[in-house]
């Protein structure tokens, strides 16, 4: 049976990642902060803005949870595969 190889992030691409969700959340959070409206209006910005933040995170951790379940078919049906081609001999008398 053949792996396939297992795609592996840098440190650098990780840290960016991060780098840059904090900075765009720090960003929306000034603003929605220091925006010239009353209180209630940037409490509901507030609220909205961590509703979007737990969604993204829901939605990414469930096509990975997909994709991996996609993987794990796709190496069960090769391992099948890899077992009924070892156990094949074109040259046996039936």
């Amino acid at each position: 049976m053949t792996d396939a190889p297992k795609q592996q992030d840098t440190n650098a691409y990780y840290g960016m990642a991060v780098a840059s969700f904090m900075i765009s959340l720090g960003a929306v959070a000034a603003a929605v902060l220091y925006m010239n409206v009353d209180v209630w209006v940037r409490a509901f910005l507030g609220i909205a803005l961590l509703y979007l933040v737990t969604s993204s995170f829901t939605l990414a951790k469930v096509i990975r949870d997909r994709q991996e379940v996609g993987q794990l078919v796709s190496r069960v049906d090769q391992a099948r595969l890899d077992k009924i081609l070892a156990e094949h001999d074109p040259f046996k008398t039936p």
